[in-house]
């Protein structure tokens, strides 16, 4: 992509997770220490089951490298601050997943390269003069991704009434800006969208469905109350398609790999429509009973 789009797909990232940190403060991270094991739970999905998932699907499916390679790196992108809304809308716990947002963010500034190679390799061999620079990867995520949070805790440390009032508008402009992304990869590949609907489509829908179950049963399984397993389930399924997006345009420099993330991202909002309508459904049955 051009250098206009790339500066389009930075500042989409930026104004995202700075918006994040407008809705953050250190009380937040508190939660990590009061309920440690739902936090655990949510990092485990997130971290390790969603690339397991991921690299399983890629062997399961007959993919092409391009749309491959996309999967890898959704695996690779745990839930964004898109994440934290639909919580919010699900009447999920929003502490909790506002608190696994912000720590996994942190934790892929290391996970995410070593993935995003590991794919590479697996999918395009050892031979591949495609290879990440996890140095420059770490730099970039870093200048994207914590420093906009940072900055956003802080102002709104400083001003919290000016943070509150900021932080409605600044997650409108990210969703504006997320579609302008979605636009511009969607126009940069038209002539083979319809193909790689066809192809990342059905693998896509897949990723989400299971991971979004996997987190859900897992809190079930280990006796999270039902706002809990809300939030680990959409932590789990809601990846961070903008941050995808940007590895696969201006690290791989490669707009085919955005394909999948794109295809995820229209796919995943479907879903979260569906998930967000049963799991209200449930929690006013809940306080019924």
């Amino acid at each position: 992509m051009d250098n206009i789009s790339n500066t389009i797909l930075a500042l989409s990232l930026i104004i995202i997770m700075f918006g994040m940190g407008l809705s953050l403060s250190t009380k937040d991270f508190v939660e990590v220490f009061v309920r440690p094991k739902a936090v655990l739970i949510g990092l485990v999905c997130q971290l390790v089951l969603l690339p397991i998932i991921g690299f399983s699907l890629i062997t399961v499916f007959m993919l092409s490298a391009e749309v491959a390679i996309g999967v890898v790196i959704m695996a690779a992108c745990p839930g964004g601050p898109t994440s934290n809304l639909i919580t919010h809308l699900a009447n999920g716990d929003t502490a909790l997943s506002v608190s696994l947002t912000a720590i996994s963010s942190l934790i892929t500034l290391i996970t995410i390269p070593f993935i995003i190679n590991l794919g590479l390799e697996y999918v395009l061999g050892e031979g591949t003069l495609i290879q990440l620079d996890i140095a420059a990867t770490i730099m970039q995520v870093f200048i994207i991704v914590i420093l906009p949070v940072a900055f956003g805790m802080l102002l709104k440390a400083k001003k919290p009434d000016f943070a509150q009032k900021m932080e409605k508008p600044v997650k409108r402009a990210s969703g504006i800006f997320f579609v302008l992304v979605l636009v511009a990869v969607i126009a940069k590949e038209r002539a083979l969208l319809f193909s790689y609907i066809q192809q990342a489509g059905l693998v896509s829908l897949t990723l989400n469905i299971l991971t979004m179950g996997v987190g859900y049963f897992l809190g079930y399984a280990f006796h999270l109350s039902l706002k809990q397993r809300i939030s680990i389930a959409i932590e789990g399924g809601i990846q961070n398609g903008t941050l995808g997006i940007s590895i696969a345009t201006i690290l791989l420099q490669n707009t085919a790999y955005a394909l999948t993330p794109a295809v995820y991202g229209i796919i995943m909002f479907f879903t979260a429509g569906v998930f967000i309508y049963w799991s209200n459904k449930k929690l006013s049955e809940q306080i019924k009973n």
